[in-house]
């Protein structure tokens, strides 16, 4: 419309109306794009408010959050620094408190100190005292010592020089007879010495002629197959039992041992008869006291038979011939003897053994020497039946079955019940003492042997580094088994050394004791 009026009109006017129109209409375009600018422009304006609001809100929040962490930590730091303000504190209290002790201390010291140096110095001035006494009392002993001199040999008429060699003659004298004592003391060690060293020869000797022994006591045990075996020895009312004792002479104790009758008897024959036949009867089975009777002959038989075969072969053993047979049979009846645990049949053939060793090293009668050592102790086969000692009772046999005098009185010399005359006689008393006493051959011997043994192992096993010992060869040996890892070749040479000083030192032994120290490694692995 507006177009159509525009053309209706002249064309200066409608150019200039044209040129009004369009700024009209751009000045309210303009307007129209301010108002949107505006509006832009206050929802921009509203953002950033609220964005700086809440970026204000976050840096406060982390603004506090930094202050109270902050704080935390500024808390800590004050208290480890007031608890190392105050541990310093304290130590430097301490260090002010020992130094004040120590200055208190070398306050003391010097106190003393100058309380000795003058104590020093006034005995200092004592000593000097005393000895210009001593060199007074010196000078006026020497005046006194001339004046004497020249007195006495106004008196006795005799010139110093005389006077001197009368002092040495009497002193002469005496170290004469100091000597004499001296002597006399070396020989009699030399004396002992000697005695020491023959006793380590002879039980070196000895040592080598070990025989086995058998422990007796004087009872017996017999073992039973089972409990029931029991009341069939016993039998009905006790029969059997009392059959046995009867035939045997000995007492069968029957008590709550399971499976075994002791047998108690003085007599070792017997108490041997009564065993034997037991044994039998409960192999047999067939026990009444007519089986019993029977069986105990027949064994008293057999043991007769035994005592000679033993009687025999003792004497072939010791090289001895032409014996009375009966003599041969109580000598045999030694086997089922002993003393001191040790059998006396074994004892008088060791000590036949040694007698005849013996009488060849010195030139005496061998035979007689072992003849002697054989029969010695003859009276002991019978002195629990015949009355008096086992060295009379012996000599009554011996010259019974005629014996030589000198075999006689070997018997009646060896425990000194004579003096002996004779050199056998001598020797069979040694010979017989040497085996009563050598290790292991009584009951009293082997328990000292035993602790020598053991003390000597305790000697080597308290020495560092030692794993192991053994003592062998009857003690006479001592093997020492040392760890490798803590002991070289060399410290295992001293170490031997040292082993033998101490048992030197500790132990007294016949002979020597040889120590053998051995080291060695040993490697092991495993093939899989």
């Amino acid at each position: 419309m507006i177009l159509s009026m525009l053309c209706a009109v002249s064309t200066p006017v409608a150019v200039i109306l044209s040129i009004v129109m369009l700024a009209v209409g751009g000045g309210a375009g303009l307007g129209v794009t301010l108002v949107v600018i505006n509006k832009k422009s206050k929802s921009a304006q509203n953002k950033a408010d609220k964005i700086l609001t809440d970026a204000q809100a976050q840096a406060e929040k982390i603004k506090k959050e930094q202050v109270e962490q902050t704080s935390k930590e500024i808390s800590v730091l004050r208290a480890t620094f007031e608890q190392e303000n105050k541990e310093r504190r304290e130590e430097a209290k301490r260090s002010e408190e020992r130094l004040y002790a120590r200055e208190e201390l070398l306050t003391k010291k010097e106190a003393s100190l100058d309380k000795k140096t003058e104590e020093l110095e006034q005995t200092k001035q004592k000593v000097q005292n005393q000895i210009q006494a001593l060199n007074s009392k010196e000078e006026a002993l020497d005046e006194m010592q001339e004046s004497i001199v020249k007195e006495l040999e106004k008196v006795s008429g005799m010139s110093k020089d005389e006077a001197k060699q009368v002092i040495i003659d009497r002193y002469t004298e005496e170290a004469k007879i100091d000597a004499v004592k001296i002597a006399k003391e070396i020989e009699d060690k030399a004396r002992e010495e000697a005695e020491k060293k023959a006793k380590n020869i002879i039980t070196l000797a000895i040592q080598k002629c070990a025989a086995d022994h058998t422990s007796e006591v004087t009872t017996s045990v017999v073992t039973l197959p089972s409990e029931e075996m029991k009341g069939r020895i016993i039998g009905r009312e006790g029969r059997n039992i009392r059959a046995l004792e009867a035939a045997t002479g000995v007492d069968f104790i029957v008590d709550d041992t399971p499976e075994a009758i002791t047998i108690s008897g003085f007599d070792p024959i017997r108490r041997e008869v009564a065993r034997i036949a037991l044994e039998k009867l409960i192999l047999d089975g067939r026990i009444h006291p007519a089986r019993i009777e029977e069986l105990v002959q027949k064994v008293q038989k057999d043991i007769e038979e035994t005592i000679k075969e033993a009687g025999e072969n003792a004497c072939f053993d010791a090289d001895i011939h032409n014996i009375h047979p009966e003599l041969v049979k109580i000598l045999g009846r030694l086997k089922y003897r002993t003393s001191y645990g040790q059998n006396v049949l074994n004892h008088s053939l060791e000590t036949s053994y040694i007698a005849g060793m013996l009488a060849a090293e010195v030139g005496a009668n061998e035979k007689v020497a072992r003849r002697g050592g054989l029969l010695h102790d003859l009276g002991k086969a019978v002195d629990h039946e015949v009355e008096g000692t086992h060295v009379s009772i012996g000599v009554e046999l011996a010259r019974k079955y005629k014996e030589s005098e000198a075999v006689i009185h070997c018997i009646e010399a060896h425990h000194n019940d004579v003096e002996p005359r004779t050199l056998e006689a001598v020797i069979v008393q040694a010979a017989d003492t040497i085996s009563s006493a050598r290790p292991g051959a009584r009951r009293e011997s082997i328990e000292n042997y035993i602790k020598r043994l053991q003390d000597l192992e305790a000697i080597a096993n308290g020495f560092n580094g030692v794993e192991k010992t053994f003592a062998i060869q009857a003690g006479r040996e001592i093997r020492v088994m040392v760890k490798p890892e803590q002991i070289t070749d060399e410290e295992a040479q001293v170490l031997a050394h040292d082993i033998a000083k101490e048992i030197e030192a500790k132990l007294e032994y016949p002979g020597h004791i040889k120590v053998n120290v051995i080291r060695e490694s040993r490697f092991s692995d495993t093939a899989k």
